[in-house]
C-alpha cells in the first residue's frame, strides 16, 4: 500500500548528499537517529523493502525490537507497508532502487 506524504521537506540538521552510485539514502529520525547515531547513511540498492528490517538488524543490534517495529517508513516520500522478511517476493513487491530516499520515521508524540 502506497500513500502520498503531505509535505515537500523535511527538516535535517545535516544536508543530505546524493548517494553514491548502485546505493540508496536511508535517513534517520528520532529514536532511529538515537539509536544509529546517524542521520543518513548510503545502503547498496536495490533492496526489497522487505529485506529492509534484517538488513538494518544486522548493522544495528536490537534495532528492529526497539525502534523498527513501530516505525513508518517513506521511499521518496511515499509511505510503504513493510512486509515480513519472510513473505516471498512477487512482481508487485517493492522495491528500494538506487538514488532513492528512504526514511525511519518513528511515532510522533505531542504535549
Amino acid at each position: 500500500m502506497l500513500i502520498q506524504l503531505g509535505c515537500d521537506q523535511v527538516a535535517m540538521s545535516t544536508a543530505v548528499p546524493k548517494p553514491p552510485s548502485g546505493h540508496f539514502n536511508l535517513l534517520y529520525f528520532a529514536s532511529a537517529n538515537t539509536f544509529t547515531g546517524k542521520e543518513f547513511e548510503a545502503l547498496p540498492a536495490p533492496l526489497p523493502v522487505r529485506k529492509l528490517f534484517a538488513t538494518l538488524e544486522e548493522r544495528y543490534a536490537g534495532i528492529r525490537t526497539k525502534v523498527l517495529e513501530s516505525c513508518l517508513i517513506t521511499i521518496n516520500l511515499t509511505y510503504v507497508d513493510v512486509p515480513e522478511d519472510s513473505h516471498e517476493g512477487g512482481a508487485d513487491e517493492p522495491v528500494i532502487n538506487e538514488g532513492d530516499e528512504v526514511a525511519i520515521i518513528p511515532p510522533v508524540s505531542s504535549g
